[in-house]
């Protein structure tokens, strides 16, 4: 299903401006959501996480029409997967930005996949590196071509995704998201800093950490590969998958689907979610 121009249109074709900059150039943003009964899930966050990507590409949307075109989309099924694209529109010809854009949003929905929620998986090290002085690496453009590269790289290997450093070395994201490491009492990710999205999960679990009474204190900071070997459990977050344990990185095995942080996280992530769209808790 798909909302354009302001209604909804059954499929996911409808005219569209070759000359559009984020066709040409990938001069864009989009964000990801989760919608349970019609409910987008965390909404607001999503908006702002959108407007946020885009002011930071230099142009501006209408954020009302946003939340129209994802609730619009969101109230076509049960369980949905909701895409928000906006492009900068068309231009006159070159890599410079026309003075004033004419922005283009669509909105799409697509049935969640039964089991992706908590399911677990493995990951591989890409040989591409996240460039942390991009904001590309900071903000969700439609220049994905890395991440669709080590996405192809990884199923070659035989792992689910494909895990990225960054040009320093250090440990960065995933490919859809981004990358939890439990130390002790310690939950760690990397930094902000380190070229990494600010995932809308990634933030409610350094918010819900401290509350879970296990002693747990969350941290951002530097990541090296080496040190996150020596993790006692490992877990990716994006918004549809929300905690997926991490069976494998490379050669080490981790043991993070039964562990007891890993599960008091994704069993309060879980009732948070449920109570705002007024479903039962994801097992």
């Amino acid at each position: 299903m798909l909302w354009r121009d302001g209604r909804l249109h059954e499929g996911t074709v409808a005219p569209f401006d070759l000359a559009d900059r984020g066709l040409l150039l990938g001069d864009g943003v989009f964000d990801t959501a989760m919608a349970l009964r019609g409910t987008v899930v965390a909404e607001e966050a999503h908006l702002a996480r959108l407007a946020e990507a885009a002011a930071a590409l230099g142009f501006r949307f209408d954020e009302e029409e946003a939340r129209t075109a994802m609730r619009a989309v969101a109230a076509t099924l049960e369980r949905a997967a909701i895409r928000t694209t906006v492009t900068r529109g068309s231009g006159p010809r070159g890599l410079r930005p026309p003075v004033e854009p004419r922005p283009v949003l669509w909105a799409s929905a697509a049935p969640l996949r039964s089991g992706l929620v908590f399911s677990d998986l493995s990951l591989g090290w890409s040989v591409i590196r996240r460039n942390e002085t991009s904001p590309g690496a900071r903000h969700k453009t439609l220049g994905y071509l890395d991440a669709v590269l080590a996405a192809e790289a990884a199923a070659r290997a035989g792992d689910d995704e494909a895990l990225f450093l960054n040009t320093a070395g250090r440990v960065a994201c995933a490919g859809t998201g981004n990358l939890f490491a439990v130390f002790g009492r310690v939950l760690v990710t990397p930094s902000l800093s380190e070229g990494v999205l600010a995932g809308i999960v990634r933030a409610r679990l350094l918010a819900l950490g401290p509350g879970l009474g296990l002693g747990l204190t969350p941290t951002e900071r530097p990541v090296a590969p080496e040190a996150l070997a020596e993790a006692d459990a490992v877990f990716l977050t994006n918004s549809l998958r929300l905690i997926a344990p991490v069976q494998r990185i490379a050669e080490r095995d981790f043991a993070s689907a039964g562990h007891p942080v890993v599960r008091a996280l994704q069993a309060a992530l879980s009732a948070e979610i449920a109570q705002a769209c007024g479903v039962a808790p994801e097992g």
